[in-house]
């Protein structure tokens, strides 16, 4: 998903700075462009992902004709930032995968009720 995200976000900004995009859009797209890096490669993947998904949702709400595809990249990137980097990032080498376990409490009640000899 991080590729996916990142990917598809560098490849539109960097299209639309080579094809000479109006100047006030040309820093959402270098934001963009650089967001996009970092996600690929997973590092800083929740401030990567939270400033992309504002800078993709900028870029859909000012420029109508790309809305579809740049809501879909803020809606890809806001998951991003709020599901993490995942095992394959920069992000757990550096820090650690964090993984939650989620645990099963009917097998602990059970447990508890059962009479002990």
């Amino acid at each position: 998903m991080r590729v996916a995200a990142g990917g598809a976000l560098v490849l539109h900004a960097m299209a639309a700075l080579t094809a000479g995009s109006a100047y006030p859009f040309v820093a959402l797209h270098a934001i963009c462009a650089a967001t996009g890096v970092l996600l690929i490669v997973g590092l800083w993947t929740p401030i990567a992902g939270t400033v992309s998904a504002l800078a993709a949702g900028l870029h859909a709400w000012f420029a109508p004709g790309d809305a579809a595809t740049y809501g879909l990249l803020a809606a890809l990137a806001a998951a991003l930032a709020l599901l993490g980097p995942g095992a394959w990032s920069v992000d757990a080498r550096l820090f650690g995968w964090r993984r939650v376990e989620i645990s099963d409490r009917t097998a602990e009640r059970d447990n508890r009720d059962a009479p002990h000899e």
